[in-house]
Parts: C-alpha cells; sequence; structure tokens
C-alpha cells in the first residue's frame, strides 16, 4: 500500500516537472553508450532518474553549489545500476552530500577490533552503511581513467550493504547461485592479484584489491563504463553481473525478470 501510494505521488509531480531535453542529454553525455540505447530503454532511465530525484535529499559538501545539473547528472548515473533492478534498491539510504573537490573524512573508524584509524587520506567518494553517499563533483566529472566512476561505485556499494556489510556479495537473485558467485569472483580476485604481483598490469585499478567490496564496485564501474573490455578478461564475471544487475550494456538490454 506505501508503495502504490508513493508511486501515485511520484506521479502527480513527475507530470509538474519540466525537463529540457538539452538538459537530460547533457546529463547523459558522460555515459559512452547512452547513444545506443534504445529509445524505450531511454525513456526508463529518464523516468528512473527523475523518481530518484524526487526520493533523495542533496547537501552541499563545504559550501559547494549543488546546482540542478550537477543534482541531475549525479542521478542519471546513479540509476544505471538499477535499471534492471528498480529504485526500490536504494530505499534503505535517502541522501547525498556533494563537495566541489576531493574530501577529508571528518572523523574516526573503528574496527571491529576496537582500532582506531585517523585517516585523513582525500577521497572521491565514500558511501555509509545505514548513511549517505559522499560524492566529490570533481571526480564526478573525471573520465580521464578508463572505467572509473565514481558514483557507480559508490552505490555499488550501496547495493553490495543490502545484506550487511560492504564485502562484495550483494543479496543474489532467485535461481542465481551464491556457490557460482563464490567461485567467479574469487577467481577473477586471484588473477588480478597475480597480475598485480608480476608487475603486469591488471584490468582493474589494483585499489580493486584492497578487499572484496572494493573489488565488486570497481568491477561494477567497468561493467558498465567498459563492458566489452571486462567482458574480453573476464566472461565469467560479465555473465554474473548480467544476472545480478538483469542488464546486458553491451547490447543496451534490459531482463527485468
Amino acid at each position: 500500500m506505501l508503495r502504490r501510494w508513493r508511486r501515485w505521488r511520484e506521479d502527480r509531480q513527475l507530470a509538474t516537472i519540466a525537463l529540457p531535453d538539452a538538459h537530460w542529454q547533457e546529463a547523459i553525455a558522460v555515459y559512452p553508450r547512452a547513444i545506443s540505447m534504445p529509445q524505450s530503454m531511454r525513456q526508463h532511465w529518464r523516468e528512473q532518474s527523475l523518481r530518484f530525484l524526487l526520493r533523495k535529499q542533496f547537501f552541499s559538501g563545504s559550501g559547494f553549489v549543488v546546482t540542478d545539473a550537477v543534482r541531475l547528472r549525479i542521478s542519471a548515473l546513479a540509476t544505471l545500476p538499477v535499471l534492471g533492478l528498480g529504485l526500490d534498491w536504494y530505499d534503505d539510504w535517502d541522501s547525498l552530500i556533494v563537495y566541489e573537490t576531493a574530501f577529508i573524512p571528518p572523523f574516526e573508524e573503528q574496527d571491529e577490533l576496537g582500532l582506531v584509524a585517523h585517516d585523513r587520506e582525500p577521497r572521491s567518494g565514500e558511501a555509509w552503511l545505514q548513511g549517505p553517499v559522499i560524492l566529490s563533483w570533481e571526480d564526478v566529472c573525471d573520465h580521464s581513467e578508463p572505467g572509473f566512476n565514481v558514483v557507480i561505485h559508490e552505490v555499488a556499494h550501496k547495493l553490495d550493504m543490502r545484506n550487511g556489510d560492504a564485502n562484495g556479495f550483494p543479496p543474489l537473485h532467485r535461481g542465481m547461485s551464491s556457490v557460482r558467485w563464490h567461485e567467479v569472483m574469487q577467481s577473477a580476485w586471484q588473477g588480478a592479484h597475480r597480475a598485480d604481483k608480476h608487475g603486469l598490469t591488471p584490468l582493474i585499478d589494483p585499489y580493486a584489491l584492497e578487499g572484496p567490496g572494493e573489488f565488486f564496485s570497481v568491477l561494477s564501474e567497468w561493467f558498465f563504463m567498459q563492458p566489452e573490455a571486462l567482458q574480453s578478461a573476464w566472461p565469467e564475471v560479465y555473465e554474473q553481473l548480467v544476472l545480478f544487475y538483469r542488464i546486458e550494456p553491451i547490447r543496451s538490454v534490459l531482463y527485468p525478470w
């Protein structure tokens, strides 16, 4: 009942939003496959992005001016991973904080052993368990490195967190095998580690090797931003991500099973 009421309310709000097509095209131009999307899929993407804007609150970090253009671009990128899943997968968080540039976390982190870490390294993004997504706008706009997309990276963490900490094991759909998922991801993880150990450049950023949660998020970036490269290097990983995200980015096909 609550979901039906929310959708009814959103439908009424959407009917009052006048989004110029030029603004939408500018927002999605950062996604290399936007131009090849079928019209029906692009329309679905646009509607989901507007619904995302209605559901989420954007806040300024350190006085950064969060304009409509900023909100629209982030919303478009954030909804890509849930085009086949549905926005309800983001229901356990409701806000984003946007800084102009890389930010330093204003807090101390405590691990499960009670040890406190004073991390003062600038970050391009963060996703808090039961908290907001935090982004650097400068990094949102940075497409200098293949496969890099900080928005997709952080919302992938949020999907991963739907069953606890970000550990590289998001809630799988009925019919997906958790054993198969672990086998495929572990094999790719070991292959990336071997490449890094021998001084070879792995397909993905070595940052992904910091842990299974980072590995899943970086793979998700490549799945959407450089799908051909990911499929060529790790076809079984690509297949598992197709099953999970319910989208085939190379052919721009949704599988809303």
